[in-house]
Formats: C-alpha cells, sequence, structure tokens
C-alpha cells in the first residue's frame, strides 16, 4: 500500500494529475501532501482535486500556504512571487478555512518505518532551509525538539529530492511537483515497507502549458510555466541560492 509524498505542488494541476494516475500513488494507503499546494497559476483547481479524495490526503502547511491565505485578506497588497497576488484572488473563503486549519508538522505511523514525521521546511519552522550538503550541527538545531522515536523526517521546500542520513534519522525530500529544479517532470516519492524511492513522473509540457493557460488570465502565466514545467533552473544554481539560507559560510 504505501505512502505517497507530493510537495510544493505549486498549483500545477497537470503536474499533480499526472502523479495521482500513477499506480502506486493509486494504491497507496496515503498521499500526504507536504505543502506549498496552490501557491500558483490553478490554485482552486488543486484544492478541489485534492479535497475530492477524501480522507486519503493528509495535509501539512507550507510557507507559501500561509502567505497565499494571508495575501487573500489583503486586497491590493502586491505578491512577493510572480503569479501569487493572481493566485489569492482565486480563493474563495472555503478554500481560506482550509488552508488556514492546515497542521505543521504532522506525524503518521508508517509500515516498515515506525512514526514518521512529515513537514514543510523543517519540523520547528515550515520555511526554514535545509539542503542535502547542510553541515550536521543545523540538522541537529532543526531536529532538537522531535521526540527520540521517530526515525525518519520527510520534508520539502526546496524543490529538489533527496535521501540522506542525519545522525542516524533518515531524511527525505519528495522534491516539487509543480516547480521542479534540475530535472522536468512531477517528483515525489513513495514510502513502502521501509523503504524509499524518489520518483518523477513525465507529461506532456506543452498540454500543460496550454491548459493552465485556458484557466490563468495572469499576464505573466506563459513565462512562469516555461521557467518551472521546463525546470530552466538547475539544482546546481538552486543549491548556489539557497545555500546561504541555510546559515553556511562563504
Amino acid at each position: 500500500m504505501g505512502v505517497a509524498v507530493l510537495s510544493d505542488i505549486h498549483g500545477v494541476l497537470p503536474a499533480l494529475d499526472a502523479v495521482l494516475a500513477e499506480p502506486e500513488v493509486q494504491a497507496a494507503e496515503r498521499i500526504v501532501v507536504t505543502g506549498d499546494i496552490a501557491a500558483g497559476p490553478q490554485p482552486v483547481q488543486v484544492l478541489d482535486r485534492l479535497t475530492g479524495l477524501g480522507d486519503r490526503v493528509v495535509w501539512v502547511r507550507g510557507n507559501a500556504d500561509r502567505e497565499l491565505a494571508a495575501l487573500a485578506r489583503e486586497p491590493g497588497r502586491e505578491g512577493p512571487y510572480a503569479l501569487v497576488r493572481w493566485a489569492a484572488d482565486q480563493l474563495r473563503p472555503a478554500h481560506l478555512a482550509l488552508i488556514d486549519a492546515l497542521p505543521h508538522p504532522v506525524t503518521l505511523d508508517v509500515d516498515g518505518f515506525g512514526p514518521v514525521l512529515f513537514c514543510h521546511g523543517t519540523p520547528r519552522d515550515d520555511n526554514e532551509i535545509v539542503l542535502v550538503d547542510t553541515r550536521m550541527a543545523r540538522w541537529a538545531e532543526a531536529f532538537a525538539d522531535v521526540p527520540d522515536e521517530v526515525h525518519t523526517i520527510v520534508c520539502g521546500h526546496t524543490h529538489m529530492p533527496f535521501v540522506r542520513l542525519v545522525d542516524r534519522r533518515l531524511v527525505v525530500n519528495a522534491g516539487s511537483i509543480g516547480m521542479p529544479y534540475g530535472q522536468v517532470g512531477a517528483q515525489w516519492a513513495l514510502l513502502d515497507h521501509g523503504a524509499v524511492a524518489l520518483r518523477c513522473t513525465a507529461y506532456d509540457v506543452e498540454a500543460a502549458r496550454a491548459a493552465i493557460r485556458a484557466t490563468c488570465d495572469d499576464p505573466g502565466v506563459d513565462e512562469w510555466t516555461d521557467e518551472y514545467l521546463y525546470s530552466r533552473n538547475s539544482d546546481a544554481e538552486a543549491l548556489a541560492v539557497f545555500g546561504p539560507g541555510d546559515g553556511r559560510e562563504g
């Protein structure tokens, strides 16, 4: 059965639908969505699709979810990123209530893993940056309040998938469904009987761009979909940009 982890969808419905069509995702007991769900060109469609899956979906808040809801309550305020003002203006009261209620972090018992903590940035902060090469001392700070019985932590936020050990704990980043760095396709992860698999689902990017264009009239939508659906930013470039955010020197 397993648990499918979908992170950083960022309002890209065609990418989400491609992953939801994967046999292993359809068979998964749970689908855990680890934040930054709707901040993008199809916020309402993505929220409605996930809501329609019922209790199989476990929701975790991301920093962009908080920011989107705050922006929706301040009409006219400029958004911090491309498309975000437009996305905030699409949300209805039910969507705001859903986002407001999102928890962070969430711990679930997963077969073969025991208790697994799912978060967005880190367990203590949905906006904290940790990377595959973050120094051990920073990881120790980020995990200081994690219960001893939790040996697996799943995160998102940085849009680059990895699996690594951190002082006997397994750390998984599922990458990004809608805004992947370094790889074209929708990135996700599967936790199944004690094993972790990082996956990337291919889909028709040009068809996705056309579908998004038909539902999003923000003037920057074509530029946005070209940059992110085609993963114009490499993982090396993203690591260079994000690296200072984990407090490293140099």
